[in-house]
């Protein structure tokens, strides 16, 4: 991995020790910087899960991805740059309360003075780390989040109080993720292959391009824009999220 090409990416430098600190501001910028878009699947390309594709995409070409290229990609990152880390395999809640298939998500597990959950996949979630350890509610400037035993062992991440996922226990590499990632690319029953749509956290709020759909959430209030004819989807892609395409996802 070029550590150097990807910490500018982030517009970093090299943190001096790999703390809590350092994990912080690696998570904060990478969630700005860096959008949650499954814009490949809509485009006809493969989602290769090893860190040589994954830094052609999100580094050199300056893209984004969905979970397990955004966390396979920055757990190697923190990898690099001395943190203890390990890839877990995730399950998560759907809006009628039942659990996804397993590997549903990639979450990484960062060891320090206690372990921490480090999540820049998973779309609208917490900017911070998150102590897993901790037994009271996690504020964080994107939600109020709760971390609660689960059965097996496992573990339950619960935002202003709705469950998103749970965590299995045990560490993944990130080629176990492989499977349910063509699920997720492929099947009809995938939210993913519904729709392009790519998004980024703002200051006060978050911007995110569904299909012809822009839609911007400031300060709670969100506003809706249908944009007209590929040169404005485009140029939305460029603006917004520094995203150069010759064609728009899901045409011809």
């Amino acid at each position: 991995m070029d550590v150097a090409a990807y910490l500018d990416r982030l517009g970093l430098d090299r943190p001096a020790t790999a703390d809590v600190a350092a994990l912080r501001t690696l998570q904060e910028r990478h969630l700005a910087m860096v959008p949650f878009e499954n814009l490949s699947i809509h485009l006809g390309e493969p989602i290769v899960l090893d860190t040589e594709a994954l830094s052609g995409k999100i580094v050199r070409r300056r893209r984004g991805g969905f979970c397990y290229e955004l966390n396979g990609l920055f757990a190697a990152l923190l990898e690099e740059l001395g943190f203890d880390v390990t890839l877990q395999a995730a399950r998560v809640f759907r809006p009628d309360g039942t659990l996804g298939p397993p590997f549903d998500h990639a979450a990484v597990r960062v060891e320090l003075d206690e372990p921490w959950l480090a999540d820049v996949g998973f779309g609208r979630f917490s900017r911070f780390p998150l102590r897993l350890s901790a037994t009271e509610a996690q504020a964080d400037p994107d939600g109020e989040f709760l971390v609660l035993d689960a059965p097996h062992g496992d573990i339950d991440v619960l935002m202003d109080g709705k469950p998103q996922y749970r965590i299995e226990r045990r560490p993944r590499a990130l080629d176990e993720f492989v499977p349910t990632a063509f699920w997720q690319a492929t099947s009809p029953d995938s939210h993913f292959t519904r729709g392009p749509t790519c998004s980024l956290p703002t200051k006060h709020g978050r911007v995110t391009l569904a299909g012809d759909k822009l839609i911007v959430t400031t300060h709670g209030v969100r506003t809706e824009t249908r944009l007209s004819g590929d040169q404005e989807i485009l140029e939305a892609y460029r603006k917004e999220f520094g995203i150069e395409l010759d064609r728009v996802p899901g045409r011809p």
